[in-house]
């Protein structure tokens, strides 16, 4: 038995739950003239979970005294379906016993009815009951709604960070980054008493190389040396960064002088195996690169323009050395292995 009412967001869905086909014509009878409620009818209480997730209604009316299924096993089933969870559930009984309604009310009835009450009643109850639940399930989907929204920013708003921090042409880390890591690891490191090392990269010859192979030539020059750079580095700490134009920089957390020297020449190794052709060069017929390694131990106070300097300085002095070389900040020039 179904009497059907428009589709609105408004419309009562009324499942009752009844053995007895009496009780569903009286139900019947008393909303048959409201177009605000929908009415299905279930004989059967073995079929009730399956009649509720098939119809979902905004309102279930069930009988306690049923053959085969006891109404206070059922509300109990109800409650532990994750689709019938928050319905409300008006319990229907012909008594109105105190144990049975306190029982009924700990079991999550929403309400509790001795059949049949005046049809003004029943058809407010239903009502009221339905909107309450229409306008939770509306505050909760506009509560998901809110969190994914929240979700998606997040996301978003980490993206762009993360986007802000790399260089647009080598996907490394780009100044601004480099500029904001220098100075959280310098303060880490004057906080914890440990050393902080710097590489400062620079190709060699690379106008020359620029004016030979076109634009095109050199940023695709610049994108494999970056690629080379970052993936030699096999802490997570230790960071690549596009210093500027030609230029790289390796921060390297915990490391030594010593330390550092020997990761630069392995950079420099890794570059120089690229074999990336370089006709203009005067220092070899492939791309190089020269390296300025500094390290030091940072004082409370200090600035990390400093570490910037000695490592400017070792650079300055490995390419008038010769190039394709790194040299330490404590003015000893490496070439090969260290």
């Amino acid at each position: 038995m179904q009497v059907t009412a428009p589709e609105s967001i408004d419309v009562a869905r009324v499942l009752l739950i009844d053995d007895q086909a009496i009780v569903g014509e009286a139900l019947k009878r008393m909303v048959e003239s409201e177009p605000d409620i929908e009415l299905r009818f279930c004989m059967d209480p073995t079929r009730a979970m399956n009649e509720a997730i098939e119809f979902r209604p905004t309102v279930i009316l069930q009988d306690l005294i049923m053959p085969d299924v006891d109404g206070l096993v059922l509300l109990r089933f109800f409650r532990a379906n994750p689709i019938t969870k928050t319905t409300p559930i008006v319990v229907l009984s012909s008594k109105e016993d105190p144990r049975t309604k306190q029982e009924a009310f700990k079991l999550g009835a929403t309400d509790y009815l001795v059949k049949f009450p005046d049809q003004l009643e029943v058809v407010a109850r239903i009502r009221a009951h339905s909107r309450s639940y229409l306008a939770q399930q509306q505050r909760d989907e506009a509560y998901r709604e809110l969190r994914d929204l929240q979700v998606e920013l997040e996301k978003k708003n980490s993206e762009l960070q993360r986007l802000s921090s790399l260089d647009g042409l080598t996907g490394i880390a780009n100044r601004r980054r480099f500029d904001e890591y220098l100075e959280q690891e310098w303060l880490r490191a004057a906080r914890d008493g440990k050393r902080l090392a710097l590489i400062l990269i620079d190709i060699d010859h690379f106008k020359a190389y620029n004016d030979n192979y076109g634009h095109q030539g050199g940023d695709l020059c610049l994108k494999q040396v970056a690629r080379v750079l970052d993936s030699e580095l096999k802490r997570a700490a230790d960071v690549a960064a596009r210093y500027g134009g030609e230029e790289f920089v390796i921060v390297l957390p915990d490391t030594d002088l010593q330390g550092a020297g020997v990761i630069a020449e392995k950079l420099r190794n890794a570059v120089e195996a690229l074999h990336i052709e370089h006709a203009n060069s005067k220092t070899a017929p492939h791309v190089t690169i020269s390296l300025g390694v500094a390290s030091t131990l940072p004082r409370d106070g200090g600035i990390p323009a400093a570490l910037i300097e000695m490592a400017d300085e070792a650079l300055y002095k490995a390419k008038e050395s010769g190039r394709n070389q790194l040299c330490l900040s404590e003015n000893t020039t490496v070439k090969g292995v260290i």
